[in-house]
């Protein structure tokens, strides 16, 4: 009897409660969880399945609007006159009319909060031309992104032959939208908002992500549905340092779908943590120069450091440092090398490093009177 208590006591008090992992996503064809930072997969159901993705596919072009907007190319106060083409997109929309002029950031409100099929179709013929150019760029990404089940035949996600991803490939692309686009949360995580303030034709919007208003830490990013996709849901939340991804496609219900992302987040949650072993910024190592203006400079790490653990891990880590070739000049915060994390002698996370200054080339007269200084000064 006592040893009957003791065990359940065990149970209760140090197995994660919620569903367990063979559980999960028993509803939806594919699907997938990842850790934002490293992109370390937790868990994964048929994860490299060719599969419509509906409206996840305006994460893509998400991607490029908002590469534009880091460029300079465009700015969200921009003015976007609609065209007959875009004003009559079927599907979920804004309602944009023919001629009508509205701004690169309300289309962005349009395109994350409501799926507006119009919105990015007006945003691929700004940005490209049309959207067939902007087809083609968005499958570039896809390479860039090494996508390796992914094809776009639209920027919308309508139902179209040779147009598919997988929940392994949408995940990457959420990833690279919260790691490097991170403005995507000022958009994704609206949960309502309007459009046409101060007109007749003032738009309600509201997220077709109902895990913004109701998931704890949830902040984006994409929900979809078509006949042939079912409904699909790409979502991140945070919690702490923790940032997860969870995506699921080809649900029957967009209950259940919302449901079993919020079960796949609560796993990775509940069994997971992140274990940031060095901060940003940290210096790693020393690079001396010879025919520069420097006579050294710091190597830096370019984001922290971290692994993803599970909650009762106490693991002790070493490290390696490769430091790249490289030609003078060298401007603050390029790439110079990586530190590698390894346990056991298996390297299970690395991340970039970088100089921390600028370091010019020296001409030949300059790098003369150098050493000449050096000679009389025994520098």
């Amino acid at each position: 009897m006592k040893k009957n208590i003791l065990l359940f006591l065990f149970i209760i008090l140090f197995i994660p409660l919620g569903v367990y992992a063979d559980e999960l996503i028993p509803n939806g064809k594919s699907g997938i969880l990842i850790e934002a930072n490293s992109g370390k997969i937790i868990y994964q159901k048929e994860k490299d399945m060719k599969l419509s993705i509906a409206s996840l596919t305006k994460m893509v072009g998400q991607i490029i609007i908002l590469e534009e907007i880091e460029s300079g190319n465009i700015k969200w106060d921009d003015t976007v006159t609609v065209s007959h083409n875009a004003s009559s997109m079927g599907g979920s929309q804004i309602y944009l009319e023919d001629g009508e002029k509205i701004s690169v950031e309300d289309l962005m409100k349009g395109i994350s909060v409501a799926s507006g099929n119009d919105a990015i179709v007006a945003m691929a013929e700004y940005i490209s031309g049309s959207e067939e150019k902007f087809v083609k760029r968005m499958n570039n990404i896809a390479k860039k992104l090494k996508l390796k089940n992914t094809h776009f035949v639209n920027c919308t996600g309508l139902d179209e032959d040779k147009h598919y991803s997988s929940s392994y490939d949408v995940a990457l692309v959420a990833r690279e939208l919260v790691v490097n686009h991170p403005e995507i949360i000022r958009f994704s995580s609206i949960y309502e908002d309007y459009l046409r303030n101060n007109t007749d034709r003032k738009f309600w919007l509201v997220n077709t992500n109902k895990l913004i208003n109701f998931y704890d830490g949830a902040d984006g990013l994409k929900t979809g549905h078509t006949d042939n996709a079912g409904y699909c849901l790409a979502a991140t939340a945070i919690r702490g340092n923790l940032r997860l991804i969870g995506v699921v496609l080809g649900e029957n219900d967009s209950k259940v779908r919302n449901k079993e992302v919020m079960e796949l987040l609560d796993y990775g949650f509940n069994n997971t943590k992140l274990n940031c072993l060095m901060k940003k910024g940290k210096v790693i190592d020393n690079i001396s120069f010879d025919k520069s203006d420097m006579n050294s400079a710091n190597v830096i790490l370019s984001k922290d450091l971290c692994v993803l653990e599970d909650k009762v891990d106490k693991n002790k880590y070493s490290y390696s440092v490769k430091i790249n070739e490289y030609n003078l000049p060298l401007r603050k915060d390029d790439y110079v090398g990586k530190i590698y994390v390894k346990m056991n002698d298996k390297v299970i996370s690395s991340e970039n490093l970088s100089i921390d200054r600028d370091v010019n080339k020296l001409s030949v007269f300059n790098y003369i009177l150098k050493n000449i200084r050096g000679l009389l000064f025994g520098i």
